[in-house]
């Protein structure tokens, strides 16, 4: 199965969009094209791999934009094979005098359930807060995820450059009101601080998944506490590779976490950035991390629990992964 539930809407442009929309959104055509614009070259840290993804925010500035974007990521997820996605991102980042925060977010669910409509693919969207906002910022940010919780909006999360921003305490409010709404929680953690910063993120924030989690390998303790607690880590090996994570894409931790007991779900993140689509990420899986086909069973079974999709999407979602899909 391919279950989608690490990707975010800003690493999902269309280098074809672009180009076709860079008119309106104010730009000039790259040299090299947009493809060679909006795709990483190489590894590096996170911090650089954030500034490549951003390269894509000049067409989150119009609602029609906005859309759009959302709907095609929804397509290219079905096409690439995909039986649900959750689709985060940052719209205090996209947000306008003649933009406000509720109407961008109201533009990507449109988008979504466009996606849904067209290809029969379930999707949801994650909201995510930015660890370099202010908690004043970030609070509106989940007001406005509660507000559309039930409207397309499934979960909330925390984002952005760990390794300048580690902080997590800032955020606690902002998590507390998208819990009361009812959300799944997520959190950005362990990307690139280490392993503790994902066990704060449980206690501090409440997040039931981690995103990324990839320096839980050299914390025995940490990884022991997660496996303990069943918080499901949303791994995104190609990804890791690029923001400077592992040193190599066989080198991620996702075969240590698989054996370790971890619960795992697996993630394409940025894929137009990475050039990985989530089919991609998963064939990773066996000859460079070792999964066996128990481990990429298991994979399924828990990322179908894990959704935060409603009551009859999981239901039909663990019912596919108990048949082998």
């Amino acid at each position: 199965m391919l279950i989608d539930l690490h990707s975010h809407l800003e690493g999902r442009l269309r280098p074809s969009t672009a180009a076709e929309l860079a008119g309106a959104a104010g730009l000039s055509q790259p040299p090299a094209g947009w493809a060679d614009a909006l795709q990483l070259t190489g590894p590096a840290d996170l911090t650089v791999y954030l500034q490549k993804v951003a390269s894509s925010y000049p067409f989150f500035r119009r609602r029609e934009m906005l859309t759009r974007i959302a709907r095609e990521a929804v397509e290219d997820a079905a096409a690439d094979g995909g039986d649900y996605l959750e689709l985060r991102f940052g719209p205090a980042t996209h947000v306008s005098e003649a933009l406000p925060l509720d109407e961008v977010v109201a533009a990507v669910c449109e988008g979504v359930a466009d996606g849904v409509a067209l290809t029969g693919m379930p999707a949801g969207v994650v909201v995510a807060a930015l660890r370099h906002h202010s908690p004043t910022v970030n609070e509106e940010v989940a007001a406005s995820a509660a507000r559309f919780a039930g409207r397309g909006v499934v979960g909330f999360d925390l984002a952005g450059d760990e390794l300048l921003f580690p902080a997590l305490e800032p955020h606690v409010d902002a998590f507390r009101l998208a819990r009361a709404a009812g959300l799944g929680l997520t959190c950005h953690a362990a990307e690139s601080a280490p392993g503790r910063a994902a066990r704060s993120a449980v206690e501090l924030l409440g997040a039931s998944r981690i995103g990324h989690g990839a320096h839980l390998a050299s914390d025995p303790e940490a990884l022991a506490w997660i496996v303990d607690e069943g918080i499901v880590i949303e791994i995104c090996p190609t990804s890791n590779w690029y923001t400077g994570a592992i040193p190599s894409v066989d080198a991620h931790p996702a075969g240590l976490f698989a054996r370790a007991g971890a619960a795992l779900a697996l993630g394409d993140d940025n894929p137009v950035q990475t050039g990985s689509p989530l089919s991609a990420e998963r064939a990773l899986l066996g000859p460079a991390l070792g999964f066996t086909a128990a481990d990429l069973e298991r994979l399924d079974r828990t990322s179908a629990a894990a959704v935060f999709a409603d009551d009859s999407v999981r239901a039909g979602l663990i019912a596919a992964a108990g048949r082998g899909r």
